[in-house]
């Protein structure tokens, strides 16, 4: 099953059961941005421990691998867990969505965009420069996450709610990285 193929059938699954979601990281920032590849899905998820008998049906046990008691922590403890694809490789990210004030607001802001041919809730350009912006700063300053940043931001630039990013840098104090953005931006 191709990553695309798998992507829809996660959607597929996500609204059939409707599970709210948000497809994010850098599948989004490629479509976003500038295109470059990935291993792994990144979906945000709003999981809840009476879901996850669903949830485990939609992935057979001899073509995914996950553990169950992954998931169920992730949802106590509002983390991630992963499902591994054991046909091709490929991983996908479930991020449970948190109390955050960042995440509650970028999970209310999701669009819907067709992908593939199939509607998908995919993050903002605004959320997704964001959130790149957030990882580059927690992992120490990396590049992939700024250059995803940089992409979306030269990309979507005449689009974008200025006013909403910029609140966001303030809170959640990434002005540095944000300066920088708009030093290096190659716009029209």
């Amino acid at each position: 099953m191709s990553q695309q193929e798998l992507l829809k059938k996660i959607v597929r699954f996500l609204e059939e059961n409707k599970i709210e979601y948000m497809l994010t990281g850098s599948y989004i920032s490629s479509l976003q941005g500038e295109p470059r590849s990935t291993n792994d899905i990144d979906i945000v998820i709003a999981l809840e421990k009476n879901d996850i008998a669903r949830f485990l049906y939609s992935f057979p046990k001899d073509n995914f691998y996950f553990e169950e008691q992954n998931i169920k922590e992730a949802i106590e403890q509002q983390t991630m867990f992963n499902v591994i694809d054991l046909r091709e490789g490929d991983k996908i990210d479930f991020w449970i969505i948190t109390n955050d004030p960042f995440d509650q607001s970028r999970f209310s802001r999701k669009i819907s965009e067709e992908i593939f041919g199939t509607r998908i809730c995919i993050s903002t350009p605004e959320d997704t420069i964001l959130m790149k912006l957030k990882w580059a700063n927690l992992s120490g300053g990396s590049e992939k996450q700024f250059t995803d940043a940089l992409s979306v931001y030269e990309i979507q630039y005449e689009k974008l709610d200025m006013q909403y990013i910029n609140y966001w840098i303030d809170k959640l104090q990434l002005q540095d990285l944000w300066n920088r953005i708009q030093q290096e931006a190659l716009l029209p």
